[in-house]
């Protein structure tokens, strides 16, 4: 989507908050003994509470209102019957829409105790995140994305998980522009238009640099077997840099 008008923005500006509260209020609920699926309800609650619905369930069939990944998992988890356990790592997507507006965001939440590797882990993923959001822009070129997310992570000891992009947002879940490296891709020759709303969301890994199916259509695991976190923003590229959409307390 390339926003328009005023209105578009106050669309996604208003959907992009509630995804990012919906996302925080799940943070906070999460601890020791809790099931992935009342974890979920939590999420659920929130969205219909502030009159939106559920993205990957509303259009793709999802058997969740939202996506929690914990440990080995690094994407698409299914909310179920798994209790989450002291030491663990959790990763919660939350995507939704609202009056035709979609917004997506995500983050990894370490239970404690947490080891030092793990505490690193996070606060670098996010580090990552934020160099990748540096470099959006109206006029840049997209591969800027990838390259700064790539040099931090060989910087600083990390693979990336090459096959979950980034993606354009906004009047569906997933549109042009599609497939938005988070790694260096020197085949990327695509331009940030003025306007046009994407996400950015590398996910920084110990070891891993693919995922891979599981026993189920759509979890997601780290191919080899590591402590991988995603943090996700969607924004709006500007002549300004990047307006990010999925913050709390807008």
């Amino acid at each position: 989507m390339t926003v328009s008008n005023d209105d578009e923005l106050a669309g996604l500006k208003r959907i992009g908050r509630i995804v990012a509260d919906t996302l925080a209020v799940m943070g906070e609920a999460i601890e020791p003994g809790i099931t992935t699926r009342e974890l979920d309800d939590v999420g659920r609650a929130f969205l219909e509470a502030a009159g939106a619905r559920s993205a990957p369930e509303t259009v793709y069939g999802f058997p969740g209102a939202t996506c929690i990944s914990v440990n080995e998992e690094i994407a698409h988890g299914i909310p179920g019957e798994r209790r989450i356990a002291p030491g663990d790592l959790v990763n919660i997507d939350v995507s939704a829409q609202m009056h035709g507006y979609f917004s997506d965001t995500g983050a990894s939440f370490a239970v404690p105790p947490v080891t030092r590797a793990v505490e690193r882990l996070c606060k670098d993923g996010r580090r990552a995140m934020w160099t990748g959001l540096r470099q959006v822009g109206a006029g840049k070129p997209l591969a800027g994305i990838g390259r700064a997310v790539g040099s931090f992570a060989h910087k600083n000891g990390y693979t990336l998980v090459r096959n979950l992009a980034s993606h354009g947002v906004g009047l569906s879940l997933h549109e042009e522009p599609t497939e938005i490296a988070t790694w260096p891709d020197p085949s990327e020759r695509r331009i940030m238009r003025e306007g046009m709303v994407l996400t950015v969301e590398p996910f920084l890994s110990l070891g891993a640099d693919f995922a891979e199916d599981g026993d189920d259509p759509w979890t997601l695991y780290s191919r080899p077997r590591a402590l991988t976190v995603q943090y996700e923003h969607t924004v709006v590229a500007t002549r300004n840099g990047p307006m990010i959409l999925t913050m709390t307390g807008q």
